[in-house]
């Protein structure tokens, strides 16, 4: 997020929950994502069916227990993501790839618009060797299939530690809609996504 266009409202949510039963939770899996802004990531992921939890955050950095003000400098080296829990039977990795690819422009480097520097990356932060086989195959298979001018810059690494943002930034849209950023910036992007992927979103959205 530009720091310039946003007047931030200092409510604070409530941390999010999962609500699962045993039998489900066994069967759950994680995937971690950075399209740039995290507020926009966690509300187009949210949308998804199978999609259990979107939860914003910063990964792959080297500072332990980070805020979002030391992120945003750019030196801690995290990238703004968002660590999604989803349900396997319901929703495949590869189409949360396809989400993935789809909604931001994977061929930026270290920026989306008017949002620069390196926490806000494209990359994608694998948890299994199948994830990291199916990311760097469809980033190769995009590639060779000129799907873009620009060669994809998406960063493939492996998951580390995932540090979850500080509350007031969860379910930030669904909170804020009005908020300028989300009205402006967000809500177009989650207009767009929702046209692309209608036949894979929840029957009841939260926004």
């Amino acid at each position: 997020m530009n720091l310039k266009l946003l007047t931030r409202s200092p409510s604070v949510t409530k941390k999010k929950t999962i609500l699962m039963t045993t039998n489900q939770s066994d069967n759950l899996a994680k995937a971690t994502f950075g399209t740039g802004c995290f507020w926009c990531t966690e509300a187009l992921y949210e949308s998804l069916d199978g999609v259990i939890s979107a939860v914003s955050g910063y990964e792959g950095g080297q500072k332990a227990n980070p805020t979002y003000k030391e992120v945003c400098t750019g030196t801690t080296g995290h990238a703004e993501c968002v660590e999604v829990t989803y349900d396997p039977a319901k929703i495949t990795y590869q189409e949360l790839l396809e989400a993935f690819f789809r909604s931001h422009d994977p061929t930026s480097l270290n920026r989306q618009g008017a949002d620069v520097g390196t926490q806000y990356r494209s990359v994608i932060f694998y948890h299994t060797d199948e994830q990291k086989r199916l990311a760097e195959t469809a980033k190769a298979e995009l590639d060779k299939a000129g799907a873009y001018t620009d060669p994809i810059v998406t960063e493939i690494s492996p998951a580390t530690t995932f540090y979850e943002a500080e509350a007031y930034h969860q379910s930030y849209f669904a909170n804020n809609p009005n908020q300028g950023y989300c009205a402006f910036v967000i809500a177009p992007k989650v207009d767009k996504f929702k046209k692309v992927f209608k036949e894979k979103l929840k029957s009841e959205l939260a926004y």
